[in-house]
């Protein structure tokens, strides 16, 4: 039966497609994030994902100097591109992605339309354009998402992290707050790798290869943000790393 789970899984992005284009324009910022988060909850579904929070500490809300409400960055380790929809799922945030996921059919589309930040990692200048408005937003109030890995691993680790876009809290003075992402066996509550984005492997064959898997138990923990106060963004990045790595 995987045709039908695959034909129920493009209905939804044809239904998503819909909201954005024509329920986005009139909807204010917090029915967005409701359509966002129950979009998500609903794609992980059709996935044969169970999305499991654990949160060990609330979020790092608070204001900012004339009084409105502050955002902050969440940091998470990378496995999939299912990561996206378990965060939203959670919490509707803006992620910082590079520039080819805009030019991918529909799905660049999508991330565009739900306010993700695009970055080409190949021109210093364009890096410098992201640090201001990722600052900006922050202390507007927006989530803001990155997995400072750069890549995808399996999941059973963390890898190094680039402390880059670590300097953006720094500079707006909003704390970070680390995800730990863990895809587990729901059955036997191991380890799997079948969500796992890696190697060669094409987004097609990925979706192919999470529908045909086992029912999946998607674990996300929220840890306690880290405060950025006197503090350099390589040391930022080691802490940060090092509290993912314990909440896996």
């Amino acid at each position: 039966m995987i045709w039908l789970k695959k034909a129920r899984l493009a209905g939804h992005i044809v239904w998503g497609v819909t909201i954005c284009a024509v329920v986005f324009p009139w909807s204010g910022h917090a029915a967005r994030h409701r359509h966002i988060r129950r979009w998500s909850q609903r794609l992980l579904e059709l996935c044969g994902v169970r999305l499991e929070v654990r949160e060990l500490a609330p979020l790092a809300r608070g204001r900012n100097d004339t009084g409105g409400e502050r955002g902050f960055m969440v940091i998470a380790n990378h496995i999939s591109w299912l990561d996206i929809y378990l965060i939203n799922a959670w919490q509707p945030v803006r992620f910082v992605a590079k520039s080819e996921i805009r030019n991918w059919p529909v799905i660049g589309w999508l991330c565009a339309k739900t306010g993700t930040f695009f970055i080409d990692r190949n021109r210093k200048r364009d890096a410098r354009r992201m640090m201001h408005d990722l600052v900006e937003h922050m202390q507007q109030g927006d989530i803001v998402c990155v997995f400072p890995e750069g890549t995808t691993g399996d999941g059973r680790d963390v890898l190094p992290f680039h402390a880059n876009l670590m300097q953006a809290p720094l500079h707006a003075g909003v704390p970070v707050q680390p995800v730990g992402l863990r895809y587990l066996d729901e059955q036997t509550g191991e380890w799997t790798p079948a969500p796992a984005y890696i190697g060669e492997l094409t987004l097609l064959q990925s979706l192919d290869a999470i529908l045909r898997a086992p029912p999946i138990r998607a674990r996300l923990t929220v840890g306690e943000p880290l405060p950025t106060d006197e503090r350099t963004r390589r040391e930022l990045a080691e802490l940060g790393s090092d509290a993912i790595r314990r909440l896996l």
